[in-house]
């Protein structure tokens, strides 16, 4: 079913809690596709009831960024849902989230700020408030749809952690499933925004997991300097690659490391045709 509001979502949710059945959320801003498909395959595995919720979330869109042509598809993206075995899709509008005027009055003031030592960093470099914008949201929806299991794709390998980081900190009663980066054919990352991409800078666009792969195969082959592994990334990238960020992180807390171990998760983000595209790989 499609609901719009959280009143209708709530009455829904505590029905099925009283009948003891398990919930899992899949949180998305729509434009769905196979990667979307992998976590929502998941969760009706995993749980008796799924919502899969819909919703461009402004507060998480820096100035500048792509927020009035993000795409949105809430048709196809509902009835992929059905398709998928989905029990509510859940698509609010700005004003239901955060009320009336709230956005343009900056009068919404309760944001949950997630630690510093994990958003100076990586995307929280460039997207300052980004993550701000992300937590809350995710903090309502958790609040909103009260999930047993909430499915995350590990794309955004740095917003997976400082989720976790928010449930654990804030003991929300939610455990976090982190699901493998769904590719296409190519090798690149399944995204929302690949849609922007013309098919000329989908080839460019394949030089991060061209980057990524080759970094793994160096340190299965034994080389473990992070800059030595990073000079390896050059070879990939002309005049149609706009890299911002390569970086060496333990997976666990994201801290910066200079020797590669199993532990560590290399990220990338670059802009290919104007469309900032992010990956990542683990090398253990």
């Amino acid at each position: 079913m499609l609901l719009h509001t959280i009143k209708e979502v709530r009455e829904q949710i505590k029905q099925w809690k009283k009948e003891g059945f398990s919930i899992g959320l899949v949180p998305t801003m729509g434009a769905l596709h196979e990667g979307h498909l992998s976590l929502i395959k998941k969760a009706t595995e995993q749980c008796d009831k799924v919502v899969v919720s819909v919703f461009v979330n402004p507060i998480q869109f820096c100035p500048g960024e792509d927020l009035d042509k993000y795409p949105r598809t809430l048709e196809a993206d509902t009835q992929m849902c059905a398709q998928a075995g989905v029990d509510i899709v859940f698509a609010p509008t700005p004003t239901e989230m955060y009320g009336e005027g709230q956005m343009k009055s900056n009068d919404f003031l309760t944001y949950v700020i997630p630690p510093f030592f994990q958003v100076n960093k990586l995307c929280g470099k460039s997207r300052v408030g980004h993550f701000d914008g992300v937590c809350t949201v995710v903090n309502k929806l958790f609040n909103i749809t009260q999930p047993d299991f909430a499915f995350f794709g590990e794309k955004d390998a740095q917003q997976l952690s400082i989720i976790k980081k928010m449930v654990k900190d804030l003991n929300i009663p939610v455990e976090i499933i982190a699901c493998p980066i769904i590719r296409e054919d190519s090798g690149l990352a399944l995204s929302s925004r690949n849609k922007y991409l013309s098919d000329e800078d989908k080839i460019h666009a394949l030089a991060l997991s061209k980057i990524l792969n080759n970094i793994k195969n160096c340190y299965n082959q034994g080389v473990t300097d992070v800059e030595a592994l990073k000079e390896t990334a050059y070879k990939f990238l002309n005049e149609n690659h706009d890299l911002e960020y390569l970086e060496f992180l333990n997976d666990e807390d994201l801290e910066e490391v200079s020797t590669a171990n199993d532990d560590t998760r290399v990220f990338i983000a670059c802009k290919v045709g104007g469309v900032r595209l992010i990956d990542n790989i683990k090398l253990g």
